[in-house]
């Protein structure tokens, strides 16, 4: 499955649809298709090196998800080539800013799961007529799952339930080998948080057979 939208129609939607902008407090620019356009030209054009991930990245394998960001994985030090994105926030791991009026958010290859997702968990996926660097299905498993622990100790429970249903749509729409995403998370999260994602796929494949048992079932029942 490819996205037959362009990202800055996503962006746009995602903010219109938002029940919390109702009433004309915040509606997304019109201009939203060309300034996003713009934006994955320029990263083009000076060949900076980056992965969409987030919201739009799922949009891309799955259906039915909104979002009013952009979200990257990015090199700290490929900021320096790109100073039309105002820095808002910045930690070691992390960077937001705006690039005109979109929000971008950025997971900075100083943590080591991300450099690895931008070096070997990428593809080209259509967004409208652009051709974009996108995390793959398994790359966007490894970092929605390397999250979770985190998510759970600081009690977000929404975005871990989001996260978790990322997963599960992922699983649902395509055969994914998990061991070896689990050997690669284990060099990267302490070994209880490796057990508590571990727990979590095994429930979320068995979700997913239910599921599938319950659509084949449905299907024969048709038949009939």
């Amino acid at each position: 499955m490819t996205s037959a939208r362009a990202i800055g129609e996503i962006v746009r939607d995602g903010i219109d649809f938002d029940v919390k902008n109702w009433g004309g407090v915040q509606m997304a620019d019109r201009n939203l298709l060309d300034i996003a356009d713009s934006l994955f030209a320029l990263l083009e054009s000076r060949e900076i090196p980056y992965l969409l991930v987030g919201g739009i990245a799922m949009l891309s394998y799955t259906e039915g998800r909104n979002t009013q960001d952009i979200d990257f994985i990015f090199s700290r030090k490929d900021f320096d080539r790109f100073p039309e994105l105002t820095l808002n926030e910045e930690n070691r791991d992390f960077a937001r800013g705006e690039f005109c009026s979109l929000q971008i958010d950025c997971l900075l290859t100083g943590k080591k799961l991300f450099k690895k997702v931008l070096a070997k968990f990428g593809t080209r996926r259509q967004f409208g007529n652009l051709d974009i660097a996108c995390a793959t299905v398994e790359g966007l498993i490894l970092r929605k799952s390397y999250a979770l622990p985190s998510l759970y100790r600081q009690g977000q429970m929404g975005r871990a339930s989001l996260y978790e249903g990322d997963i599960t749509q992922l699983l649902l729409a395509y055969r994914v080998d998990l061991p070896p995403l689990l050997k690669e998370l284990a060099k990267h999260l302490l070994p209880s948080d490796l057990d508590e994602v571990r727990d979590v796929l095994d429930e979320i494949q068995g979700r997913v057979a239910r599921m599938k048992r319950r659509a084949q079932r449905d299907r024969a029942e048709d038949a009939d």
